[in-house]
C-alpha cells in the first residue's frame, strides 16, 4: 500500500497517500493521525506526520517491516 502522509494545511490537516494529489482535509491533527493510521493498517504501510514547519515529526510502520525498530513510538 501507499504510505500515508499527515501534512499541515492552511485550514487544518491533510491526509494523503504518497504520490497522490488529492487529500482528505481534517480539522484537527489527532483526528488526521487516527484516520491515517487506520488507512495504513488496512494497506500495511507507514504513517508519516509532518509538523507545521514541514519537517517530519514522526513515522510509524504498520506493514511487514524487514528491519523493525528496537523501540516503538506507539
Amino acid at each position: 500500500g501507499k504510505n500515508q502522509w499527515v501534512s499541515p494545511r492552511q485550514n487544518g490537516w491533510a491526509v494523503h497517500g504518497e504520490g497522490n494529489k488529492g487529500y482528505q482535509n481534517i480539522q484537527h491533527s489527532g483526528e488526521a493521525q487516527n484516520y491515517a493510521r487506520d488507512v495504513a493498517i488496512n494497506q500495511r504501510s507507514e504513517v508519516i506526520v509532518q509538523g507545521r514547519n514541514g519537517r517530519i515529526r514522526s513515522k510509524d510502520s504498520y506493514g511487514n517491516d524487514p528491519c523493525p525498530p528496537k523501540d516503538t513510538e506507539h
